[in-house]
C-alpha cells in the first residue's frame, strides 16, 4: 500500500474520499472531451465547437457550421471573438470545420486531399451524437473558398443542412449543369469590390478558375423555372438583396459595396431568416 493511500484511508472518511475524487479535474473531464481548444476527432479529420456561455449543457440547441477560408483553420476561427458573441446572441453551437492543409477539395478546386462530402457527413453525425445538437437546426456558412465549399454542399448534398449562408465564395469552373439534390435555402453575401473572389470570377493560375456567381445562381434558377436575374447594388442602401422562392427552397443574393470580407452580422441575419422560413 502506498503511503499516500494509507493517509487517505486513515484520515479521510469514504464519503470525503469520494467527494475529493469527484472534484478532481481528471474525474470531471472525460478522455474524449473536445471543444474550442481541443479538436473533436472524426473519420477523415476533426472540428472544434463552442457553446453559448449561458447554455445549461442539456437543452438541445441548433448549430452553425462554419467553413474557413484559404489557409485558415478551425483553431483560428475559435479565436475570433465575433463568433463567440454570435453563439451567445443566437444561443447556438458554433462549429468550426477544419480543412486539410488549410484548404477544401470541392469540384473545380486545386485540392484533392479528401472526400469533403463524407467529411461533413461524419462531422454532423459526430456532433449530433456527442452533443445535444438538433439535427434539424443546423446551418452551414463559410467564407471565400469556404463559401465555395458551402455552395457545393448545397448543390450535391443539400439535405445535410437546413440552410446555407456562404460569403464571398461560389462554384468554381466547370459550373455544374444541374444540382442533383433539392434546391436549398441559400443566403449568399458578396462584395461588389471584391478582387480576391470577384463576382465575375477570375483565373487561379493556368488550370483553375473561380466561377461567375450569377452563372452559378442560374443553375438553380433554370432548374426551378425562375427568372435568370441577378441583383444590382443600391448605393443608397449599401446592402441590396434579391430573393426568389420556389417550393421548399429559397435563393437570396445580397450585395454590399465592400471587398473580400466576412461579418458575423451577415451570418446572424441568415440564421434568423432561416428560422423564419422554417418556423423556428
Amino acid at each position: 500500500m502506498s503511503f499516500l493511500k494509507y493517509l487517505f484511508q486513515k484520515f479521510l472518511s469514504p464519503a470525503a474520499m469520494a467527494a475529493l475524487l469527484a472534484a478532481s479535474p481528471m474525474a470531471a473531464a472525460p478522455a474524449s472531451a473536445c471543444g474550442p481548444d481541443t479538436p473533436c476527432q472524426i473519420e477523415g479529420g476533426d472540428y472544434r465547437i463552442r457553446f453559448p456561455s449561458a447554455w445549461d449543457g442539456k437543452t438541445p440547441i441548433g448549430a452553425i457550421v462554419f467553413v474557413h477560408g484559404w489557409r485558415g483553420s478551425a483553431a483560428g476561427e475559435m479565436r475570433n471573438r465575433g463568433w463567440a458573441k454570435l453563439a451567445d446572441e443566437l444561443n447556438v453551437a458554433f462549429i468550426a470545420a477544419n480543412g486539410e492543409g488549410g484548404g477544401w477539395s470541392y469540384p473545380g478546386s486545386p485540392r484533392r486531399n479528401r472526400d469533403e462530402f463524407a467529411y461533413f457527413e461524419a462531422l454532423i453525425k459526430d456532433a449530433t451524437t456527442r452533443f445535444p445538437i438538433r439535427r434539424d437546426r443546423m446551418m452551414a456558412s463559410g467564407f471565400s473558398i469556404g463559401g465555395s465549399m458551402v455552395w457545393n454542399i448545397a448543390c450535391y448534398r443539400s439535405e445535410l443542412f437546413a440552410g446555407y449562408a456562404p460569403i464571398a465564395g461560389a462554384f468554381w469552373d466547370p459550373i455544374p449543369d444541374t444540382c442533383p439534390s433539392p434546391t436549398p435555402i441559400l443566403f449568399h453575401v458578396h462584395g461588389t469590390s471584391d478582387r480576391t473572389v470577384p463576382l465575375a470570377g477570375r483565373p487561379i493560375g493556368a488550370l483553375w478558375h473561380q466561377g461567375d456567381v450569377a452563372q452559378g445562381l442560374a443553375v438553380w434558377q433554370k432548374t426551378e423555372g425562375l427568372p435568370v436575374v441577378f441583383p444590382k447594388l443600391d448605393h443608397d442602401n449599401n446592402f441590396s438583396c434579391q430573393r426568389q422562392r420556389t417550393g421548399d427552397g429559397l435563393l437570396e443574393v445580397c450585395l454590399h459595396p465592400g471587398g473580400h470580407s466576412v461579418r458575423a452580422e451577415w451570418v446572424k441575419r441568415a440564421w434568423r431568416e432561416l428560422g423564419k422560413q422554417k418556423g423556428w
